[in-house]
């Protein structure tokens, strides 16, 4: 074999390589990657089913149901709700009326089943994509007032 048919090859096994990981590592991306929606989202049919997102907002009041582990609250962003079932042990700062972040998957009849619930971490504290979601749910509560 010629020296240029030996470096074209080598270009090309180099090139099929890289293709190869790029592959993977653009694949275990998208399988790590979780979205957030609002309830509002949620309700209207933006978030995946049978698929891991997150949804986020305020525990609404007189929500929470426990039955052992499993517990059953409403996320609200004062629009819409969204029911979620948690099993599990919930963290310590998990209060109703509280801000909050679920990750799970949606499942058939709109019940979101969470496999992992975020709480704030301090008093004035709410993820930053749930403030803008109750930000704008109460500029909507509004304008609806108004008119």
């Amino acid at each position: 074999m010629k020296p240029r048919h030996k470096r074209a090859a080598l270009i090309i096994g180099a090139l099929a390589a890289i293709g190869i990981a790029a592959y993977f590592v653009l694949n275990a991306f998208q399988s790590n990657l979780v979205f957030f929606f609002t309830p509002t989202q949620v309700s209207s049919g933006e978030a995946p089913k049978n698929r891991n997102f997150r949804v986020g907002g305020m525990v609404k009041t007189g929500s929470v149901q426990r039955n052992n582990l499993t517990v059953s609250f409403v996320v609200t962003d004062t629009l819409k709700d969204v029911p979620v079932t948690y099993t599990g042990i919930l963290p310590d700062l998990f209060r109703e009326g509280k801000g909050v972040v679920a990750q799970g998957q949606l499942k058939d009849g709109g019940k979101f089943v969470a496999t992992e619930v975020l709480a704030k971490h301090d008093e004035n504290y709410m993820p930053p994509e749930a403030q803008h979601a109750m930000d704008q749910a109460a500029l909507e509560k509004a304008a609806k007032s108004l008119k």
